[in-house]
């Protein structure tokens, strides 16, 4: 069950500490509060939009960085001015927490 909704602010756990992936209905509930991620089997994604491959690589760095920082990484697909971003939890070959909370953050680059 979800402990808590403000995605954005919490941390990753540990992959080899997940033994389950996260339950359908918890899947659905955090897919909702994610603007523009959609979800394909295990996977969450989302495709983002720039002016330029500066930006664009602007982003990655960004997207690397919480990754970085979160022990949890994303498989990026990077062209001249976007950038389709992918989370499932290796670990699990399914849909984690971790992965909602890092899609969370990478979204709250692009809020002003």
């Amino acid at each position: 069950m979800i402990k808590n909704f403000d995605l954005k602010n919490q941390r990753c756990a540990p992959c080899e500490g997940i033994t389950k992936p996260l339950p359908e209905s918890d899947i659905s509930i955090l897919l909702g509060r994610l603007d523009g991620w959609e979800r394909h089997g295990h996977n969450i994604f989302r495709e983002f939009k720039f002016e330029n491959y500066y930006q664009t690589i602007a982003f990655v760095n960004a997207v690397a960085w919480i990754s970085h920082c979160e022990d949890h990484h994303p498989i990026l697909n990077v062209q001249h001015n976007k950038c389709h971003v992918t989370y499932f939890t290796h670990a699990l070959n399914n849909l984690s927490e971790n992965d909602f909370i890092c899609a969370a953050k990478v979204n709250s680059l692009l809020k002003i």
